[in-house]
């Protein structure tokens, strides 16, 4: 059995318990040296050594993972999990068939209850929609747990002491907690529904087990690669029986650098003053590179769609992929969407949420995307999604997928409005990089100045973000690792292919459903910082956060149909400003 040790992530006698048994389940047929735990990597302490660690990102989907490749010799510390099984049903029994088969027929299903459902929003090659029904309460879901992840050799035997992770309960955050996002669930899937309101006649269901653990709030407890390890081995308490083994692949002279860095140039040279002109057009480079700063493409060029998505992609840098992983904003994987993009928006002292719908033609039919404008919006702003935009969205409804063979470009050009008003522009481009066992985004933002050599800015009416916000959790970490709030507007516009795309309504959703938000959500000053900013009455501001509303409301503006933003395309027209110039409760 493995000695007890300084296990730096362990506090308390219920994780000190967890990581002996764990380490005992792993350990009690390992050869006698495997029982020396410091010969073999585990980190007692932080002052060990003075490497630094690479954040492991773990994906297994019904069982099993694709080998990981990892640098020989690197320590690594468990930064995210993604754990996926899916069962399917020709009956609709809800998720009771993820009880009888698959990875999770073994964990503790009592108290599972559904919640709420929504319906993609455009149908599928047929013709038809898919509802998603999600569900959670199970007690696998609720209780704390622990994850233990071990070293193998090439004969299964354990070569290293585990680390070990706690995940937490649901409902309350604990000091002890490894992860910041902690989002376990159970969707249930129907497809081939007639329209998105009638699924009568339906006749295939899918059920999905989802485990989501990302954001280590510290890069402890690590661990060095044993020079003999061939996999990894992930175990859990909250569904014991279950054993995970993960092949590894060591490279000893990688092409590339852990890490992942975006550089951006403005190729137009301003003028004799210092600043740009209205109506002027600028052109950008966008260049990604690895940690140590080598390019991961040529100069001029970035690789098509294809060759990322089912090429080679030794770089490992990404391009959306939400035609083959659904995603949910907070139910479903939306980190996993990885798109790379990039929009440009000013002045800064205008910035504000975006109401404006983008519509689908456009998004199918052009490269760089009139996001808003001054006239409509108060502010001026477009984006562009690589390799292009239109290739990429375009090449998803083209049946012979032409878009996607289509190689790309690092340049583009955005065209300054003729009536730009002076200031401070911003340009932000957001990227993520999969590469050798680590997950990482990463997003660069660059000032260029219009009319004035001035910079100028806006006081944001929201705030006090890092009172969760704090260490792994902190929002240079989380999500596109970008603490600018004022930047997040631009890419945040609602879409015709994706209408609960507006920040105002992702910060309320998912804020109104995680338990362990700790604050009272109708307290809106806990964010809030002016009566001002929670006074623009529509469905998607209100319906993003409530449920449902009064009766009336229903007779007077048609049933809540989406749980993101209320309704469909009317969600985003402000309904009065009249009614509804205060919140109960709301501190403002």
């Amino acid at each position: 059995m493995v000695e007890r040790a300084r296990w730096s992530v362990v506090t308390g006698k219920t994780l000190r318990a967890a990581a002996l048994v764990g380490a005992a389940t792993l350990g009690c047929d390992a050869p006698e040296a495997a029982r020396s735990p410091e010969l073999f990597g585990v980190r007692w302490d932080d002052d060990d050594d003075d490497a630094e660690p690479i954040g492991l990102a773990i994906d297994l989907k019904n069982g099993t993972s694709a080998p990981l490749r990892l640098h020989a010799g690197a320590r690594f510390f468990l930064e995210q999990v993604d754990i996926s099984t899916v069962v399917t049903s020709a009956v609709d029994e809800g998720v009771k068939g993820l009880d009888l088969s698959g990875d999770f027929a073994h964990a503790l299903w009592l108290g599972t209850k559904f919640v709420e459902q929504e319906t993609a929003q455009l149908p599928d090659a047929a013709g038809k929609f898919t509802r998603s029904r999600f569900y959670t309460g199970a007690l696998w879901m609720t209780l704390p747990s622990v994850v233990l992840l071990g070293q193998l050799d090439e004969d299964g035997h354990p070569i290293a002491a585990p680390i070990v992770m706690s995940i937490g309960s649901d409902g309350q955050r604990q000091p002890g907690d490894h992860f910041f996002v902690r989002r376990l669930r159970a969707i249930q899937r129907t497809l081939g529904c007639p329209t998105p309101t009638d699924c009568t006649g339906a006749t295939g269901f899918e059920e999905e087990a989802v485990v989501e653990l990302r954001n280590a709030l510290k890069q402890t407890p690590s661990f060095a690669l044993h020079p003999a390890t061939a996999a990894l081995e992930l175990r859990w308490t909250a569904n014991p029986l279950q054993r995970w083994v993960i092949p590894v692949e060591q490279e000893t002279d990688p092409e590339y650098a852990y890490g992942f860095q975006i550089d951006v140039d403005v190729l137009t040279p301003p003028g004799p003053d210092g600043w740009f002109l209205p109506g002027q057009e600028l052109t950008f480079r966008v260049t990604l590179r690895d940690g140590e700063g080598n390019r991961l493409h040529p100069e001029g060029s970035l690789p098509s769609y294809n060759d990322v998505i089912f090429g080679d992609n030794e770089a490992g840098f990404q391009y959306y992929q939400g035609f083959f992983d659904p995603t949910w904003v907070y139910w479903r994987r939306k980190h996993r969407e990885r798109t790379f993009i990039a929009h440009f928006m000013g002045p800064a002292q205008n910035v504000r949420p975006i109401h404006s719908i983008v519509p689908l033609d456009q998004i199918l039919s052009e490269d760089v995307q009139q996001v808003a404008t001054l006239e409509q919006d108060g502010l001026f702003d477009v984006w562009k999604v690589f390799p292009t935009t239109d290739g990429v969205f375009g090449g998803a409804f083209d049946p012979q997928h032409l878009g996607w063979a289509e190689p790309g470009s690092d340049t583009f050009s955005v065209q300054l409005p003729a009536n730009a008003p002076p200031g401070t522009y911003r340009l932000t481009t957001k990227a993520r990089r999969v590469y050798h066992g680590e997950d990482l985004a990463f997003t660069r933002t660059i000032e260029v100045q219009v009319g004035t050599a001035t910079p100028t800015s806006k006081t944001l009416e929201t705030g006090n973000c890092q009172s969760c916000h704090s260490e792994g959790g902190s929002l240079a970490a989380v999500l596109h690792r970008n603490p600018n709030r004022g930047t997040c507007y631009g890419c945040h516009a609602p879409l015709g292919v994706e209408y609960d795309a507006p920040i105002h309504s992702r910060v309320h959703f998912i804020h109104s459903r995680s338990n362990r938000f700790d604050a009272q959500v109708k307290q809106c000053d806990t964010c809030h910082l002016t009566a001002a900013s929670i006074q623009r009455t529509s469905k998607s501001a209100c319906l993003s956060c409530h449920t449902s509303y009064p009766q009336s409301h229903v007779a007077a503006f048609g049933p809540v149909s989406s749980i993101y933003v209320g309704g469909q395309a009317e969600s985003f027209t402000q309904c009065t400003g009249s009614c509804h110039t205060t919140h109960p409760s709301s501190g403002l």
